[in-house]
């Protein structure tokens, strides 16, 4: 599967390697430098799901002409479970895994949890920044992702503008990307009933049931994005920017680990189908940042998403770095809620048959609250490091579909909460 990790740290060591506006005003070098920032994240959920750990290596240089190399590698490992999408149920569940080989039990009352959840990645990523002229630059880069069941191929390219003695900057972008997901056992057919062991007389029964549920053995998607910005230095303490995306996907988007129950007018489970999501999304946003320097720096971002899934997100994000000499300390507070994609079902009650459906929680309604704090020292030679410990809180919530007697004491919209450390050295 694609691993998506909440907390992604190649993000944060490319934000702080350039400024708000990426205008060019670093002073031309005599000579050209490297410079180099290792990172790594430590990220784990409660109730025994998923822990994750990645390390990110960054190297910069810049030339005396003020072209700038910027390659990272990244390295993601991810174990632990992770929610099948199943409805918990009174009595034992046993669901098949995703590859066909083997299955896995589920006690009574307990969220479905696929236990056998693990995956790494392995990830480079090369980006290439030159001036034009005096006002103008451009940018270029490539994006290079493996892990055992997906490829990521990638991508981008920019142009900038300077304006009104380099205070404002106009800048345009774009990237392309292409992926291939390559599942053990075959692409799952969508809204195909997983077959189970036990429901049949043999072995070689059930493997050509389970046969029957597989289409071919890998599918692919493609995503481009294009982005307009404009940044402007409000006065000598106010910078901001505003930036405005519009992405497209096609292809397989289904996730083939996730799979919705179908139950009867008791809420008893029948089936488990294997879920189904259109091919086509348009996402449309914008991005607006600002950051204010009355001595300490006050950093405050919101982000509006949009698609024609009809899910509609916002973000709020605000930081405030205190600088102590060579210390640093900056909390920040990060709110961030979605509505519900129009094809989520919590479960399916028997005689449903919609062409699209999913129970991933991941496009329910839900909540999330990040409350973290970030300590930094600057070094005499010049070196830096940094730790940020975060806590996370996911809450889902019911879309307010009626729910059958055996469901309601039960949690369908269980709560998360998850810790992450961050350490970054820069040198």
């Amino acid at each position: 599967m694609q691993l998506k990790p909440v907390s992604n740290i190649t993000a944060a060591l490319a934000a702080a390697t350039l400024p708000l506006t990426q205008v060019h005003a670093q002073e031309p070098l005599f000579e050209p430098e490297w410079n180099f920032d290792a990172a790594f994240l430590y990220y784990s959920e409660g109730d025994d799901r998923v822990d994750a750990y990645e390390g990110v290596l960054q190297a910069t240089r810049t030339n005396a002409d003020d072209q700038i190399l910027v390659l990272t590698g990244t390295l993601d490992v991810l174990t632990g479970a992770s929610p099948n999408g199943a409805a918990p149920q009174n009595t034992p569940q046993t669901f098949t895994r995703p590859s066909g080989k083997g299955e896995y039990q589920v006690v009574p009352g307990d969220t479905p949890l696929d236990d056998t959840f693990k995956d790494t990645r392995a990830q480079l990523n090369l980006q290439w920044t030159s001036p034009l002229n005096r006002a103008m630059g451009y940018s270029a880069g490539l994006h290079l992702s493996k892990e055992y069941d997906y490829l990521s191929l990638g991508i981008n390219g920019g142009l900038t503008r300077d304006l009104n003695q380099k205070n404002t900057q106009l800048a345009v972008g774009g990237a392309l990307f292409y992926d291939t997901v390559e599942p053990e056992g075959g692409v799952p057919v969508p809204m195909s009933t997983m077959a189970i062991r036990n429901n049949f007389p043999s072995e070689e029964a059930f493997q050509q049931a389970f046969d029957a549920t597989r289409g071919d053995g890998d599918d692919t998607k493609t995503t481009w994005d294009l982005r307009a910005s404009i940044s402007q230095v409000v006065n000598r303490q106010l910078i901001v920017q505003g930036t405005l995306t519009y992405a497209q996907v096609e292809g397989y988007q289904n996730d083939f680990l996730k799979v919705l129950s179908v139950v009867n007018e008791l809420g008893e489970a029948q089936r488990y189908l294997y879920e189904s999501r259109p091919q086509r999304r348009n996402k449309w946003g914008f991005f607006g940042q600002a950051k204010y320097h009355f001595g300490p720096i006050l950093d405050v971002s919101y982000r509006y998403m949009s698609d024609d899934w009809e899910v509609d997100s916002h973000t709020l994000d605000a930081r405030l770095l205190f600088e102590f000499g060579p210390h640093s300390l900056e909390p920040n507070l990060r709110y961030y809620s979605q509505s519900a994609a129009e094809f989520y079902q919590p479960f399916l009650m028997e005689g449903d048959s919609p062409r699209y459906a999913s129970a991933d929680y991941r496009l329910g309604e839900l909540d999330t609250y990040t409350l973290g704090l970030k300590y930094g020292y600057r070094m005499p030679n010049g070196h830096r490091m940094a730790l940020r410990l975060q806590w996370y809180h996911q809450a889902p919530q019911s879309i307010g579909k009626t729910e059958p007697e055996q469901l309601k004491p039960l949690d369908l919209y269980p709560s998360l909460n998850t810790l992450m450390l961050q350490t970054s050295y820069h040198f």
